[in-house]
């Protein structure tokens, strides 16, 4: 009884711990013009991110009102600004000149207008970049600057917050090799198109024969069942990424969360009472399309233009599909070691499955009724 018990309180505490970890990473879009000595520009901070600065939410009522929002404008800008400078010939003066507000794909985000001015009209421009990174390593800003009307990209990171632009030079291999980088960081903690991989890798291993699942006989075969998902899911997704970042299609965000925590519950599901027991890259397929709209969520929110585009979405694409060879790399080989054991059988494969099941129906309901049933 104890034993069960335990394992109940794990279940459960695995379950929290991965609900709460699937909502979006924390972003802020910054948009400057910089032409000659003038700065314009326009700065997206997610009211959930200046909350937990600031603390917006005076009646504790879960729900930040203009009102509140309101009352805190000048906090709100000096906090801001105190975490963003610009250099050109020397400091750049800002100021926000008007706060509204806008809703993105995962929120309320506060809209700050920003005017300024730069001491030089013609050097390089240095941006110095530190919003939340002192308590989110995870925080990113993603950058669109025109800097005497070329438009370069980047996104601002604990480790590249600190950025020098050069007028009429923007690199494309630099900006190709950001968004690889950030495409790998993207798949690595995108929880819930990590889960749905996993849960229809871990019966790669297996066989089900005689109303029971059995380790394969040999590492081909694994490899062989895993090539097939994998790369179906690369050329669904992909596709779709690239669609959406275009905007030639586009859906409802409430819609493409919540197909995809639904694919994580048919994928663990199907672990557990196996209907698709063949031919389980049709399913990776189909499901990686609506994958592929929420990888596109970075990219389209940032609105790049389309001579900047083409090579953020190809190193972000190529960046996606190598974090997810690492994830197999890692996890094909333990798993094939295992196969036979009782610890994979019923501790990883059924035990996974059940964890995944548990926490999948709750991004569901989460998504699909607006509801927030464990906090972040």
């Amino acid at each position: 009884m104890r034993r069960l018990l335990r394992c109940a309180a794990w279940v459960l505490f695995m379950t929290w711990s991965l609900a709460a970890l699937a909502h979006k990473a924390s972003d802020s879009y910054l948009v400057l013009e910089v032409q000659g000595r003038a700065v314009s520009g326009q700065w997206d901070i997610a009211l959930r991110d200046i909350d937990f600065a600031l603390g917006l939410d005076h009646d504790g009522n879960g729900e930040i009102t203009w009102g509140e929002l309101r009352a805190r404008h000048t906090d709100i800008a000096a906090w801001a600004l105190g975490r963003l400078s610009l250099q050109r010939g020397g400091a750049c003066l800002l100021r926000v000149v008007e706060h509204l507000v806008d809703d993105h794909t995962d929120g309320g985000y506060a809209v700050l207008r920003l005017a300024g001015e730069c001491s030089a009209a013609s050097a390089d421009l240095t941006l110095d970049y530190r919003l939340l990174f002192d308590v989110d390593a995870l925080h990113r800003g993603l950058l669109r600057l025109n800097l005497d009307g070329q438009t370069q990209t980047a996104v601002l990171a604990p480790d590249s917050g600190t950025q020098r632009f050069q007028p009429g030079r923007a690199s494309r291999l630099a900006q190709f090799k950001q968004y690889l980088v950030q495409g790998i960081w993207h798949i690595w903690i995108g929880f819930d198109h990590i889960l749905f991989l996993l849960a229809l890798l871990l019966p790669a291993v297996l066989v089900y024969e005689a109303r029971r699942w059995r380790g394969v006989t040999t590492f081909g075969l694994a490899l062989r069942e895993v090539l097939w998902v994998v790369t179906a899911f690369t050329l669904a997704h992909s596709i779709t990424l690239t669609l959406a970042a275009l905007r030639l299609v586009e859906l409802p965000s409430r819609l493409v969360e919540s197909t995809i925590a639904a694919s994580v519950v048919l994928a663990a599901l199907n672990n557990l009472v196996p209907v698709v027991q063949r031919r389980r890259w049709v399913v990776a397929f189909v499901f990686g399309l609506i994958h592929g709209f929420g990888f596109a969520s970075v990219l389209a929110e940032l609105g790049l233009p389309p001579e900047t585009l083409v090579m953020s979405l190809l190193g972000f694409n190529l960046g996606v599909e190598t974090g997810q060879l690492a994830i197999v790399a890692l996890f094909l080989p333990v798993a094939y070691a295992l196969r036979s054991t009782r610890f994979y059988g019923r501790g990883v494969f059924v035990g996974g499955s059940l964890i995944t099941l548990a926490v999948a129906l709750v991004w569901l309901i989460e998504r699909a009724f607006n509801l927030k049933l464990i906090s972040a």
